[in-house]
Order: C-alpha cells, then structure tokens, then sequence
C-alpha cells in the first residue's frame, strides 16, 4: 500500500484533531529518521498508524487485547491499552510484519528499556510533535537535537514525575523500567 493511501485510510479512522496529531508525528518522525539513519518508510509507517486504536472503545480494546493473549495491559489505565492494540491492528489489517515497526506503535505511550532506534523515534515523535505544548517539551525537542538517548530519558522523566503525582500505582512497568534504564543518559 503507498503511503498516500494509507494517510487517506487513516485519515477516515480518526478525527481530524487527532489525525492532525498523527501528520505531526509522521514530520517529526520523518526529521528524527534521516538525522539519526533509520529507514524513512519505517518511521512513516509507524507514525502514522502509531494511534490508530486510539478511539476504539474501552470494550473493544479489552477483547482485542484478551484475543492477543495481552492482558497485563489490563492491570493499567485504559489510556495505554491503544498502543499495543495498535501493533495488533497494524498486523492483522494493515498487513505490517516488520517487528521493529509494530514494536514502535506498540511502545510509543509506555517505551521500554533498550528501545530500537525506530521505537526512540516514534516515542518522542509523539511526545514533541508541533501540536504538543506541555511544560518542558521545548527542552526536549532541543534535546533530541543532540542525543536521542538523553531526549528519551528527560521524556521518561517527566512523564514518571507527572504520572507520580496522580497515582504511582497507575503507571505501567515498561514505563518505569524504560525509566530506570534510560536514567543513567540524565
């Protein structure tokens, strides 16, 4: 499938907003790829359809999860629940094999200790994008300049002291390992 025909599909998928977010995530993935030499096709493919079960309904995340034998997820807030479903859905409807792709959509909310270089790209993409305006994202879009490494560390950073501040209990274990990894590039 070309990735014109792909973005259209995606496009009738989600709303406008939040398929405007995703165009966000695709240019800023497209950058991230060819500054740090990953293959452009991957990092499009994974940008664009790294949201794609974002506005399925809970239930139906729930069963899709349970068909994949994925169900730790559901020990976690349903907002994480899309990521994973999203590798699913690019799998089975999208057609997607390439491992590296579908661990990109799969890890994009939560990351994961030793990410690839895809998965660092597509975490970050969607953290710093242009329509991101939370506090501390100009910092990390002038990070991930210099080093991935040190980007995805201060995105884990704060997105663990936001989580605290909510309830420690929520947050998901791949989040905090990916944290206690990444830490030592702080």
């Amino acid at each position: 499938m070309k990735l014109e025909e792909l973005k259209q599909q995606v496009k009738g998928q989600l709303p406008s907003k939040r398929y405007e977010h995703t165009l966000g995530v695709v240019s800023t993935s497209e950058k991230l790829a060819m500054q740090y030499q990953v293959s452009l096709e991957s990092a499009q493919l994974a940008a664009l359809l790294h949201d794609i079960a974002k506005y399925l309904s809970n239930d139906c995340l729930k069963e899709k999860l349970e068909s994949a034998n994925e169900t730790d997820y559901l020990k976690y807030s349903p907002l994480v629940w899309h990521a994973p479903v999203g590798a699913i859905i690019a799998r089975e409807e999208y057609h997607i094999e390439n491992l590296d792709i579908l661990n990109a959509i799969k890890y994009h909310t939560t990351g994961r200790p030793n990410m690839t270089t895809l998965e660092k790209i597509i975490f970050l993409a969607d953290y710093i994008e242009p329509g991101r305006t939370q506090p501390g994202v100009d910092s990390i879009r002038e990070l991930v300049q210099q080093d991935l490494n040190m980007a995805v560390a201060k995105t884990l950073a704060d997105t663990v002291a936001y989580l605290s501040q909510k309830s420690k209990a929520d947050i998901h274990p791949d989040t905090l390992a990916a944290y206690e990894y990444y830490y030592q590039y702080l």
